[in-house]
């Protein structure tokens, strides 16, 4: 998304703009901000979705790239709510005086953020964001993986943290990750992320895959593993009979927090 390379009206340009500076717009906003109507801007957001240059969501819109993140501040703006509600459910899945990974995410911190008053947890994580929800509560002990931290997101990763993190055997791995394929294939951008998923899944008696419905829209190239190395799903909502069909087929036990679909509107 260095410039715009399609045959696009000014106003879709300006969008793409906008997405370059927030990562994330909804169809009620642009509508005001152009005082054109709801409909005329789902059919500017459609023609740029055909053309590949960004991924519908419920209620807008997001970057589109198969092989590059969004900048971190970015992907705290893309569906807050639902992450927000992801991560209250999730944590409701966690009992205290238990132990835990949390690995690399806004969500996976949507989680920590839920954990913070609670007791009697182990947690391990390769987060600087989640550390810093949870390390003021003396209930709580935080372990932070060695490692390379990331400046774009605080997250750790390298040889160093799969090392420490094969060190433990914890009751429940939390994990979040950036896109999932029609077939259930779990995948991020960074590989070095990915060792370190796949750690934490291999040391952890259960794994609980949060992740907001519009994960199911985008594509990334590393893969983690497959909807079969995960015992629970928390998302918003699954976004169809072949995704909840897959779910059942791998034992994947679906918690739906609910929110806006698309169409309707989006107060994140």
């Amino acid at each position: 998304m260095d410039g715009p390379t399609h045959n696009f009206s000014r106003r879709q340009n300006e969008i793409v703009a906008l997405l370059r500076a927030s990562g994330r717009v909804a169809v009620e906003e642009l509508a005001a901000h152009f005082e054109v109507s709801p409909q005329t801007i789902r059919r500017d957001l459609n023609e740029m979705s055909e053309a590949r240059v960004i991924t519908r969501v419920h209620g807008g819109a997001i970057v589109a790239s198969s092989v590059e993140n969004l900048a971190y501040d970015a992907r705290k703006l893309v569906a807050q709510q639902h992450k927000r509600l992801i991560g209250e459910a999730a944590a409701k899945l966690i009992p205290d005086n238990s132990s835990l990974f949390i690995n690399i995410g806004t969500t996976t911190e949507e989680v920590a953020r839920a954990l913070a008053g609670r007791s009697g947890l182990l947690v391990i994580t390769n987060n600087l964001n989640v550390a810093t929800e949870l390390y003021r509560n003396r209930l709580i002990d935080v372990i932070i993986t060695g490692g390379s931290v990331r400046p774009t997101d605080g997250g750790i990763v390298g040889a160093t943290t799969v090392d420490l993190i094969r060190q433990f055997r914890v009751d429940t791995a939390v994990i979040g990750i950036s896109a999932i394929d029609e077939d259930g294939t779990l995948l991020d951008f960074d590989i070095r992320e990915v060792h370190v998923s796949r750690a934490i899944i291999e040391n952890a008696r259960r794994v609980i895959l949060v992740t907001d419905s519009s994960k199911f829209a985008r594509s990334a190239p590393a893969r983690i593993g497959t909807l079969a190395d995960v015992d629970i799903l928390v998302t918003d909502h699954l976004p169809s009979p072949a995704i909840a069909a897959l779910c059942r087929t791998q034992d994947v036990s679906v918690v739906e927090t609910g929110g806006p679909r698309e169409g309707e509107p989006d107060r994140t």
